[in-house]
């Protein structure tokens, strides 16, 4: 290899673990009592070079997490072109001056949190005539360094989606607090998404996704148990 030139990805090694995830998420739904296809795996590839998301690909990965609006438009357009039925999806915040990019790149964002950015994509999508699929953070843990709207004002937030900017979110997302148990915070996303008819639920990572999806996870975030520890990314959206 080239002194300096990035190491080739170990693609039997990137095909194992996804094989390791998804039985993970297989026997996790058998214990619940859910069908495995009710659960989604998005590969969480933020940081990942193209040469190992081509790894993931040749797996058959498709449904891949990114955290960044910038790093994404970088990587992803040139893949799609090979592999149309990627389907992309926003984990990280966004900011309201990358809306218009989100709504062009992204089928699934779920980091919808404040009235200023639910105004803004619905305005967005009308403008582009695409829809991707919307879900609300909620900062479970009220935990003030965290994005997400509060628990105690959710319902307020959803109805606001709904009625002000004619939206309709599909579900919601949480990330609990790294220090605390996630299975009551996984309980109260799913119990505030019942009582507003959201059905798909994300929350669940590397760490926590079994325990996700006994509590009725639709979508599952896994980055690390596929890709290995990665630096933080310093592209900013």
């Amino acid at each position: 290899m080239t002194p300096g030139a990035p190491a080739r990805p170990d693609r039997d090694a990137i095909a194992g673990a996804l094989e390791r995830v998804r039985g993970a998420i297989a026997a996790a739904c058998a214990g619940a009592g859910r069908d495995a296809r009710a659960v989604t795996l998005i590969a969480v590839s933020k940081t990942v070079g193209s040469a190992t998301l081509e790894a993931a690909l040749d797996a058959g990965q498709r449904i891949f997490g990114e955290n960044r609006v910038q790093e994404a438009k970088a990587k992803w357009p040139a893949l799609r072109a090979r592999y149309p039925d990627i389907e992309l999806h926003l984990i990280g915040p966004l900011q309201s001056n990358k809306v218009k990019d989100a709504v062009e790149l992204f089928d699934v964002i779920h980091t919808v949190d404040r009235p200023r950015l639910s105004t803004a994509l619905a305005a967005e999508m009308a403008r582009q005539g695409r829809h991707p699929h919307l879900l609300i953070e909620v900062n479970t843990g009220s935990e003030p360094q965290k994005a997400g709207v509060l628990p105690q004002a959710a319902d307020a937030f959803i109805a606001a989606c709904r009625e002000r900017d004619r939206l309709e979110p599909q579900g919601l997302m949480c990330i609990p607090p790294f220090d605390e148990p996630p299975g009551p915070h996984f309980a109260l996303l799913a119990k505030v998404a019942a009582r507003n008819h959201l059905g798909w639920l994300s929350m669940g990572m590397s760490a926590d996704f079994e325990v996700a999806v006994a509590f009725g996870a639709t979508h599952v975030r896994v980055g690390t148990a596929i890709f290995g520890q990665r630096p933080a990314a310093p592209i900013r959206s």
